[in-house]
């Protein structure tokens, strides 16, 4: 009798070597709308486009991007970030702010996850405090494309090779929504400190939404064929 299991370690191998084949001639796959549309007019907000200097966008190896703070009056309410790679290669994926973060001052304080609700859909997405000397944050992140909203890094990754191999496409955008926390004085208690935590939640809550339904617009809608999603998940979780 054909012993199955035997041959399982050879079908990973052979898997992996699709993997790394398929991220080196995968396809690029242009936006749908462009960036510029995400959240580019909200009542109530005055809007101020950020560039980044060609060093750092030689560093992201991003395809394009959009960088934007609102004001209302003179004081920034909230800022937000969508990178997008038409095709992700070795040395040119996308930069988790997990590490991006840290590397630009600021202290992550605490390190979880929210679930917002976007066209009847609810996403899991990363949130993360900060501080930066006296200053606070709340900042939402979360990486979406090819017709999925993921939070965690490492199903990034597995859906990042998996569908270099399976789809010959790859392309993403990460998407980070940060809200000042309205400084509370030095001598504020914890109780108004998490207050202004709760305010800033409001609003980067809001915001998240409205921007996750924008990006999911502006981003071109490839899925996976389930049937072969199915066979490597198989292989892959087998005894």
């Amino acid at each position: 009798m054909l012993d199955v299991k035997a041959y399982i370690p050879a079908t990973i191998l052979l898997v992996g070597c699709a993997f790394m084949l398929n991220m080196r001639t995968q396809s690029r796959v242009p936006l749908a709308a462009p960036l510029e549309g995400i959240l580019g007019d909200i009542k109530g907000y005055r809007i101020e486009k950020q560039t980044i200097d060609d060093e750092s966008r030689k560093l992201l190896g991003n395809t394009d991007y959009v960088a934007r703070v609102y004001y209302k009056d003179t004081v920034p309410i909230f800022t937000t970030f969508v990178s997008y790679y038409d095709r992700q290669t070795q040395g040119k994926t996308i930069h988790s702010p997990r590490n991006c973060l840290p590397g630009a001052g600021w202290e992550v304080l605490t390190a979880g996850t929210a679930v917002i609700a976007v066209d009847g859909a609810q996403h899991v997405v990363n949130r993360y405090e900060l501080k930066h000397d006296r200053e606070m944050a709340v900042v939402y992140y979360w990486y979406q494309g090819r017709g999925r909203v993921v939070a965690n890094e490492y199903t990034v990754k597995w859906n990042l090779l998996r569908d270099a191999a399976i789809a010959g496409h790859t392309e993403e955008a990460l998407v980070r929504v940060m809200v000042p926390v309205n400084p509370p004085a030095t001598t504020a208690s914890e109780s108004d400190i998490r207050r202004a935590v709760a305010a800033a939640d409001s609003v980067g809550v809001d915001i998240s939404e409205k921007v996750l339904h924008d990006v999911n617009h502006a981003l071109p809608q490839g899925r996976l064929d389930p049937s072969k999603v199915a066979f490597v998940s198989a292989v892959t979780k087998a005894p």
